[in-house]
């Protein structure tokens, strides 16, 4: 179900023509690498053809509770991420590197939470909550892939962001499509090769008999606590390559914000000074909840990864951050303001609701 979801929103049209053509070529280039990682690994689908997830609880009236609490999360997740989209797709006013940026990392949120919220929802109506091994290997190269793709792309954003606040007179040349487009590019390719290593190292253990997983989807450390074989190589795999991508895209991160603070400090307006201390507040505290999340998850001894707080921690940064980020990334930002007024313009509801608090 995920899978087939995951087909159905990979397709965003776009309006800048190179990104499209992108897109266009990366799910061409995805199915191939995807249908490689199956054929890798069928010799494992005679070993175990299913996994059992293990949900929050068994609790009949919990689950309904769980399933229209994640349900009403995935909607507006949706509904946020796609209607960001949509914004850019319509204002031309938003044709600009950084909501080029903002709409690639909701396409990615939108996808990423597609790969795991419709399969949990399915086993919350159902008593046997189990997935299958190929879609078990789907919803890992996936959830890699795309969490790999967002931290490239929120490294992308803050120097964007550092090179329009510490030098705007000449953003447009500094971040014309031949810097851009590369930067959307590379998150993209370097999200798929980390996911096809990760994915082709882990289903080629051996999971003889047993096939329970402490979460509520398919995640590379349970799988690892599960196998019959040495997982060693594995955990040295994920540690450093998770590290090193947590590392590199961590320390772009910081420079660029470190450096727009030093451009703000010199700033002699104080109400330009509130303005992007605000706008880079926020951008830091989601910044900051995900490369937690996921150096909690990714980096640390086995032996703990299959604790019970994992579940939380794992549910946190695949579905409940890609809500968060349209709220993060654009409620704050003045241009995404006056798009949504024009959109919404006639609608006095919505005007009061999301626009009348501001003052």
């Amino acid at each position: 179900m995920s899978y087939s979801i995951y087909k159905s929103t990979v397709n965003i049209p776009l309006s800048h023509g190179v990104v499209h053509s992108f897109c266009h070529n990366m799910n061409c280039n995805f199915m191939h690498i995807f249908k490689f990682v199956l054929d890798f690994n069928m010799k494992n689908v005679t070993e175990v053809t299913l996994f059992v997830l293990k949900g929050f609880t068994d609790n009949l009236e919990l689950q309904i509770i769980f399933f229209f609490l994640f349900l009403a999360i995935y909607l507006f997740t949706l509904m946020g991420n796609l209607g960001l989209i949509l914004l850019v797709i319509r204002d031309s006013q938003l044709h600009k590197p950084m909501y080029y940026f903002l709409s690639m990392l909701s396409s990615v949120d939108a996808r990423y939470s597609s790969v795991i919220t419709p399969n949990m929802l399915v086993d919350f109506t159902t008593k046997n909550k189990v997935i299958s091994f190929l879609g078990c290997v789907a919803q890992v190269f996936l959830a890699c892939s795309f969490g790999t793709t967002e931290c490239f792309l929120l490294a992308a954003m803050a120097y964007d962001r550092y090179v329009a606040i510490y030098n705007p007179l000449l953003y447009s040349v500094s971040m014309s499509p031949r810097v851009y487009m590369p930067l959307i590019n590379a998150s993209y390719v370097a999200g798929i090769l980390h996911a096809t290593i990760h994915t082709v190292a882990t289903f080629s253990l051996s999971f003889c008999g047993a096939n329970e997983i402490r979460r509520v989807f398919c995640d590379i450390p349970p799988l690892l606590a599960i196998s019959y074989s040495d997982t060693h190589t594995n955990q040295l795999l994920l540690f450093y390559f998770v590290g090193s991508i947590e590392l590199v895209t961590i320390l772009i991160v910081l420079i660029s914000y470190g450096l727009i603070l030093l451009a703000i400090l010199k700033m002699y307006s104080a109400e330009g000074r509130r303005k992007v201390f605000s706008t880079c507040g926020a951008h830091l505290t989601g910044v900051s909840i995900y490369y937690g999340t996921i150096l909690f998850m990714y980096v640390r001894p086995s032996s703990s990864y299959a604790s019970d707080d994992d579940m939380i921690v794992s549910i946190f940064y695949t579905i409940v951050i890609p809500l968060l980020n349209p709220v993060i990334y654009s409620l704050r930002n003045k241009d995404v303001k006056d798009s949504m007024k024009k959109m919404f313009g006639k609608n006095q509801v919505i005007n009061k609701v999301y626009f009348h608090t501001k003052k």
